[in-house]
């Protein structure tokens, strides 16, 4: 069922996310803040994501040109938790010497390492009933990471109601990995988790990658076509030899079921924009691929039911230029998911 605006006009300013003025009962879409990451192993950061967004979101024109005005249907951002700071501070602390050391010779190490499994656990039960009530009560949510390991909680109350969900993957890496560095909620092992551990996941739309394993390379194409993989290399002969974006975008449309969840890691765009993420790889989408991509699955007719955007790190010095393109992404991601399910938000 489609939803109807709950706006028709452009509000005043506020001191919200985009400098807008709504109220968690005034919105539809509810952004909620993830401050957490425990087991990445190269740049660290992404728990100030939320925050650092938050703070660029203001400089966001809110006329879109692919997904209109987004913004009158309202949009909340949730107080980040400081409970969840808390567990991603302490999980952080406990994951440093098990990323170093030899797991196997160590009861110390394998303590610490069950520490931060207890840690992710312990989110994932949290983030899905946060989702859960808001879902409950009508609203689309978004999640704002923090590390790729956040979503999951986010992902299976959104699958648990819409069996065959189709899961479009942006990233760099498949995220394929089982227990990466023997951390069962590994951020590389987040797509691991969904397809093993939430059943309603009818398949998984992977967009962009360019890094990764023999083991999930042949996971991935040993899925039966659970798992559908376009490759960076893929996209790039494509356009290459002279196939137009367009097309692409809309295979990558026309291989989601009806009901689609966007997983948007950050690092699946050309590094350059985005320094900051936890494991840049060179190559990559243009932010104008994306945001084709995103456009095509509107036109198709699917309906995106949530999303996430995650592994934004801001770095020092940068001009803020993670979070500004973070914050540009975000406003994609609710414009995209705004478009495909409601009523009367355009661009006239």
């Amino acid at each position: 069922m489609r939803h109807h605006a709950l706006h028709h006009a452009d509000p005043g300013p506020g001191r919200g996310i985009f400098a807008l003025p709504h109220r968690a009962g005034e919105a539809l879409v509810h952004v909620v803040p993830v401050p957490f990451e425990a087991t990445v192993s190269y740049g660290t950061g992404t728990a100030d994501g939320p925050r650092a967004v938050r703070a660029a979101s203001p400089q966001v024109d809110l006329l879109d040109p692919d997904f209109g005005r987004p913004h009158r249907v309202g949009i909340f951002q949730h107080p980040e938790s400081a409970r969840v700071r808390r567990w991603g501070t302490d999980a952080r602390r406990a994951a440093g010497p098990v990323i170093l050391g030899d797991i196997d010779g160590s009861a110390r190490l394998r303590r610490a390492r069950d520490r931060v499994d207890g840690f992710g656990a312990r989110l994932n039960t949290w983030l899905e009933a946060e989702v859960d009530a808001l879902l409950d009560d009508g609203r689309i949510v978004g999640v704002l990471g923090g590390d790729h390991s956040v979503p999951f909680g986010a992902i299976r109350a959104h699958a648990q109601r819409c069996p065959g969900l189709g899961i479009l993957h942006f990233d760099a890496h498949f995220d394929l990995r089982e227990a990466y560095e023997g951390f069962t909620w590994s951020h590389a092992s987040i797509m691991h988790n969904v397809l093993t551990r939430i059943p309603e996941v009818g398949r998984l739309v992977q967009v962009g990658i360019r890094d990764y394993s023999d083991e999930e390379l042949a996971r991935a194409r040993s899925s039966d076509r659970r798992v559908v993989a376009f490759l960076d290399r893929d996209l790039f002969s494509a356009r290459h030899q002279g196939r137009p974006f367009e097309s692409v975008a809309t295979a990558i449309a026309d291989s989601l079921p009806r009901n689609v969840y966007v997983s948007f890691d950050i690092d699946c765009l050309d590094p350059a924009l985005c320094p900051g993420t936890g494991t840049p790889v060179p190559g990559g989408l243009s932010f104008t691929d994306a945001a084709a991509i995103l456009d095509a699955v509107v036109r198709s007719g699917r309906h995106i039911v949530g999303f996430d955007l995650v592994e934004v790190a801001p770095q020092r010095g940068d001009g803020e230029w993670n979070a500004n393109v973070g914050a540009r992404l975000l406003y994609k991601l609710v414009g995209a998911t705004v478009r495909s399910r409601v009523v009367g938000v355009g661009v006239e």
